[in-house]
């Protein structure tokens, strides 16, 4: 399996081949290294080898591709006189936030300056009366709810990982709330951007943060979910929610993988407002159980999250534990304590790390595909039977609720003949999606490895377009080359 037909074909097997593939385009121009000292300080500058790597990779499989220098701005205004100097001298940029993408986001695939925005982390405008906040691009999601803890609100994107607010953004990331309150791009209100020639950008305009705007093309929306690749997201301003008077949540194991996900659905078409809906296959389940130390059974189980009132979630409770019945689910335990609820929380989180737990020293892919709810029963059962005569380790989790799933196929990464089978696996539940009106990424992004599944997604037409955006707003392609396009 070649690094070409990896990288092409791109279903996120780099890593397999090697850790350092990529190089520069051309060296920095003479002196250049100096200009960014003069702009961030020379703290603020690295090119020690050590520093790259490690700026090279997020957790995917994608091979390392280190950039040529670091920097660390803190302010605005000092990324726009870096990116104006990189424009100046045709340097690529590549933004980084916390580096836990999955899809090569970070990767500096044509080298180039890495800016990591992680010293920018200023709480900014918290307006409790109008449920908005502004973010610099180094405030993570865990970083800005225990800042809003004591107010009644909370910021509930969800993805796991604690990514920064600004990179979740970027990349249209999800998580397990978005069955109630939505990804990121409905929750973003306004984005402050520096373009790729160091120009500012207000997606809905300076200062403004209005619950629903038709004026004009929504800009926001375009940044949400461009991967770095448009301009440097420095400024997020937020949707917020109130936290729900009473929670509860609780698991409930089911016979067969069709009978849990036949239960999602009908919970969905009963109109219960779950906030949380979390399959795991029997193969997960087990994993987790014993990696968080927690007592599951080994079979296809559901996690469940309730948000309302007191009174609302009594109702909300008896019907989910009805329709549960119905599809022979096991009775459910609700847990309404913080602790409680945190625990199983938590033990969701750590799937990826669970999964990886099955075969100590082998590596990880988790793929991303999301399907209309109609056809979830069957696109998950057929990936299921897939897995198994496939022969893989790839335990199943997902976010039933809005139709999003992931296989985290464990491999040998040294075995060529496992490597093969993951790479035409990955290939065959792309496509079973895109045949079942759904879309190769529900929330990871494009990055380097599901380039070529876009185009079978959008068709040319629509690539075109997308190549067209690009070539307005980054015409010498300096930002983030070589990703999603």
């Amino acid at each position: 399996m070649s690094l070409r037909r990896v990288l092409g074909l791109g279903l996120g097997l780099g890593r397999a081949l090697g850790r350092r593939s990529y190089c520069s385009k051309s060296p920095l121009p003479p002196d250049f290294v100096e200009a960014l000292r003069a702009v961030v300080g020379t703290p603020n500058v690295s090119t020690a080898m050590a520093v790259r790597e490690q700026h090279g990779h997020d957790e995917s499989m994608h091979v390392c591709a280190p950039p040529d220098a670091v920097v660390w701005p803190h302010a605005v205004g000092q990324v726009q006189e870096l990116a104006a100097l990189c424009y100046r001298y045709r340097v690529p940029m590549v933004p980084f936030g916390t580096g836990t993408g999955l899809e090569g986001g970070v990767n500096a695939v044509q080298g180039g300056v890495c800016f990591d925005l992680s010293h920018m982390d200023t709480i900014m405008e918290l307006s409790l009366e109008d449920f908005s906040v502004s973010v610099e691009p180094g405030v993570t999601r865990k970083a800005l709810n225990s800042y809003l803890r004591g107010t009644g609100l909370w910021f509930p994107v969800d993805p796991g990982a604690d990514a920064s607010l600004c990179g979740m953004a970027a990349t249209g990331a999800s998580g397990t709330n978005a069955v109630r309150y939505g990804t990121m791009r409905p929750n973003v209100l306004n984005l402050r951007v520096v373009l790729p020639d160091g120009r500012l950008l207000h997606t809905a305009g300076a200062g403004r943060q209005p619950r629903k705007r038709a004026a004009g093309y929504d800009l926001t929306s375009l940044f949400v979910g461009s991967e770095g690749t448009l301009g440097f997201l420095t400024l997020a301003t937020l949707r917020l929610h109130p936290l729900p008077e009473a929670t509860a949540a609780a698991t409930t194991a089911f016979p067969t993988v069709q009978a849990a996900v036949d239960c999602t659905v009908q919970v969905l078409q009963a109109a219960v407002p779950v906030a949380r809906i979390e399959f795991l296959d029997e193969v997960m389940a087990d994993a987790c159980g014993r990696f968080s130390n927690m007592e599951l059974p080994v079979a296809p189980t559901l996690l469940l999250e309730l948000h309302g009132s007191r009174h609302s979630l009594a109702e909300q409770q008896q019907q989910t534990e009805d329709i549960v019945r119905l599809n022979g689910g096991s009775s459910l335990a609700w847990a309404e304590e913080l602790e409680e609820r945190e625990r199983l929380w938590a033990m969701r989180h750590r799937a990826w790390y669970s999964a990886l737990a099955l075969r100590p020293g082998c590596q990880g892919y988790s793929t991303d595909v999301c399907v209309p709810i109609s056809r979830l029963p069957d696109v998950v059962v057929e990936t299921k039977r897939d897995l198994q005569d496939s022969g893989l380790t790839g335990p199943m989790v997902g976010h039933v609720g809005d139709g999003n799933f992931h296989c985290i196929l464990v491999f040998n990464t040294q075995d060529k003949d496992e490597a093969e089978r993951v790479h035409a696996f990955t290939e065959r539940l792309g496509r079973r999606a895109l045949a079942a009106g759904g879309t190769c990424t529900g929330e990871h992004g494009v990055g380097l490895g599901k380039r070529a599944l876009l185009l079978e997604e959008l068709g040319q037409e629509g690539l075109d377009t997308l190549r067209s955006i690009k070539a307005a707003l980054d015409p010498c392609n300096l930002m983030n080359p070589g990703k999603v396009l």
